[in-house]
């Protein structure tokens, strides 16, 4: 007769899904620290836009940002000998930066020449409404019901309330496209997200930041030079100081720990950064620029945040 060691089996197969059980709620928690990260750190860095590019022309400003960082960041896991994408994954890498980063983020600073940057950052809440629905258009994504419908119609209104406010900026040029820019940026933001969540790549997500970093920089700074931007490219002291933070804290920082967060929570989750980002924007816009913070102002906040705690639960999804 033959005996096998069963005690020892069971001892490994448990020792083994323990570790796996151990790295997965640490992967996770990883995952929660990076969202409060975005929290906090991408609603400072409205502040910092608006500062920035009061004197720096918005592609270049933008884009030496991210050219900045990138290969810094990349740099560094290469040292590490961390694994590098194949030329697939650059490609699906390439169209995750263009989208968020390239144009949302670039569009984001160029609206920021003309509106606020508080209202910028109520007006960029609205993403959680085009991630559900955009994904709820994909048959393996979230389906569209009446807590979510209603909870868009709630935030709609919200954003209506505050352009009836401003119903004189409405017939400033500049003041419509600003408008016109965020909505274009959060639409693409909201499509690379996606992207991002049913097209994931095999590699380190501060990699794939770094590289997306590098892709979407260079094509900022092409755009900028093509439109001419070069010429009134010129630091002040406070510009520098702005970039140096988007730079440090929002790009290397904050837009890594976006990536991290995405690959390992749900989008329609991550996404409710959404709820503190503004009211960070606004507060800092009002102490440090001067801008408008009225009662109809927080009115609206508190419809549009409504608006997306109804969408949240109704395309509720298992963290």
């Amino acid at each position: 007769m033959y005996y096998t060691n069963n005690s020892a089996n069971d001892s490994y197969i448990c020792h083994a899904l323990t570790g796996k059980y151990l790295k997965q709620r640490s992967d996770k928690f990883k995952a929660y620290l990076a969202w409060a990260a975005i929290c906090i750190i991408w609603g400072t860095t409205y502040l910092a836009i608006k500062i920035g590019v009061t004197d720096l022309p918005p592609m270049l400003f933008a884009g030496f940002r991210w050219l900045s960082a990138g290969p810094i960041l990349l740099a560094f896991f290469v040292l590490r000998k961390c694994k590098m994408p194949s030329l697939r994954e650059i490609g699906q890498l390439a169209i995750v930066g263009i989208l968020l980063l390239g144009i949302a983020n670039g569009l984001v600073v160029v609206a920021e020449q003309w509106l606020p940057s508080g209202l910028t950052a109520l007006l960029i809440t609205t993403l959680p409404f085009w991630v559900v629905l955009l994904e709820s258009l994909i048959p393996q994504g979230i389906k569209l019901n009446l807590r979510v419908v209603f909870g868009m119609i709630t935030g709609f209104a919200g954003v209506s309330l505050i352009l009836y406010n401003n119903l004189n900026d409405v017939f400033n040029v500049d003041y419509l496209l600003g408008i016109l820019c965020l909505l274009v940026a959060v639409i693409s933001w909201a499509s690379g997200s996606l992207y991002s969540k049913y097209k994931k790549v095999s590699v380190n997500p501060f990699v794939g930041a770094s590289i997306q970093m590098i892709i979407a920089g260079l094509l900022q700074v092409i755009v900028g030079l093509l439109l001419g931007e070069y010429e009134r490219f010129s630091f002040t002291t406070e510009s520098f100081a702005a970039f140096a933070y988007l730079f440090i804290a929002g790009s290397m920082i904050a837009y890594g720990s976006y990536i991290y967060a995405i690959s390992h929570l749900p989008v329609s989750f991550v996404t409710t950064y959404a709820y503190i980002n503004p009211v960070i924007a606004l507060v800092l816009g009002w102490a440090v620029l001067g801008e408008e913070l009225n009662e109809e102002i927080i009115f609206a906040s508190a419809i549009i945040l409504i608006g997306i705690y109804l969408v949240k639960k109704g395309a509720v999804q298992k963290v």
